[in-house]
């Protein structure tokens, strides 16, 4: 058994595994709403990659001295049927700082675009 180091407890909803019980209580209501027309193509796991003119922004460290992307990856993201914008959710139980800086790179680059917290 895999542990979280927030306590949160890996929970399977339709054979898809989700980081805790909030976030895959989070899913079974966006399916309802996309099941009454609400929203629209939800996708589970959305990744955005930080570049910056064009160039992948690196994180270099011992295991991985040439660098790797960093990216902001989402848990849900979805169209809202009633205005037709894009919507992105993160399920939060505790916000550590590297969420904070990644959800502040991810608005600069999507101006308009809001990372929703639930």
């Amino acid at each position: 058994m895999s542990f979280s180091k927030f306590a949160a407890k890996p929970t399977y909803v339709e054979g898809r595994r989700f980081a805790s019980k909030k976030e895959a209580k989070r899913f079974g209501e966006l399916k309802l709403l996309e099941k009454a027309g609400e929203i629209s193509n939800l996708e589970l796991q959305p990744a955005f990659p930080f570049s910056i003119d064009g160039r992948p922004v690196l994180s270099r460290s011992k295991r991985y001295p040439n660098g790797r992307q960093l990216k902001m990856v989402a848990d849900f993201r979805y169209t809202d049927t009633k205005n037709g914008l894009v919507v992105w959710e993160d399920v939060k139980g505790f916000r550590t700082k590297e969420f904070i800086i990644k959800k502040a790179f991810f608005e600069a680059m999507m101006p308009g675009v809001r990372l929703v917290e639930v």
